[in-house]
């Protein structure tokens, strides 16, 4: 079923993806869900890698992604606007919190999460609850799971 998706909505960041599958998955997600995805560098691939371009096919659309060269340049920009960081530290689950539809949701490097410094810079820190001794989901499931979660709530989908 396809649908007709606002161009304003949530936005899906990666702080330093470095699994090329992963962030292929998520750009394919965020096309057909109808979300942009904003990438903090470095990354760790180049968007060249056969691994990255084998899952992403031609769902990469440029014009749906946007650069930062560091979490710094991220940060200035968002100024003023509600960032959301999910993260297997946070006491917050998902389904106790009301998203707005120009959230920009923001994830963890795979091997490593985020540094104590972005933990501090933002208000919502939100996990998705798992049973117990499981320490995560795969990131392109967890994209998956609470950009559904957003648009459902907001009502863009």
């Amino acid at each position: 079923m396809t649908h007709n998706i606002v161009t304003e909505g949530p936005k899906i960041a990666l702080f330093e993806p470095d699994i090329p599958q992963n962030t292929a998955a998520i750009m394919r997600t965020c096309s057909c869900l109808g979300a942009k995805l904003e990438i903090i560098e470095p990354c760790g691939f180049l968007l060249s890698d056969k691994r990255f371009k084998r899952v992403v096919m031609d769902y990469m659309d440029q014009k749906e992604i946007k650069y930062y060269q560091s979490y710094d340049h991220f940060f200035n920009e968002k100024e003023n606007q509600r960032i959301i960081l999910m993260t297997t530290k946070a006491s917050k689950p998902y389904t106790e919190f009301r998203f707005e539809k120009n959230d920009t949701i923001l994830f963890g490097k795979e091997s490593a999460g985020v540094p104590k410094r972005i933990h501090e810079m933002v208000n919502d820190r939100l996990k998705i609850p798992m049973k117990k001794n499981k320490r995560s989901l795969n990131i392109s499931s967890s994209v998956a799971i609470i950009l559904a979660e957003c648009l459902k709530q907001t009502k863009l989908i």
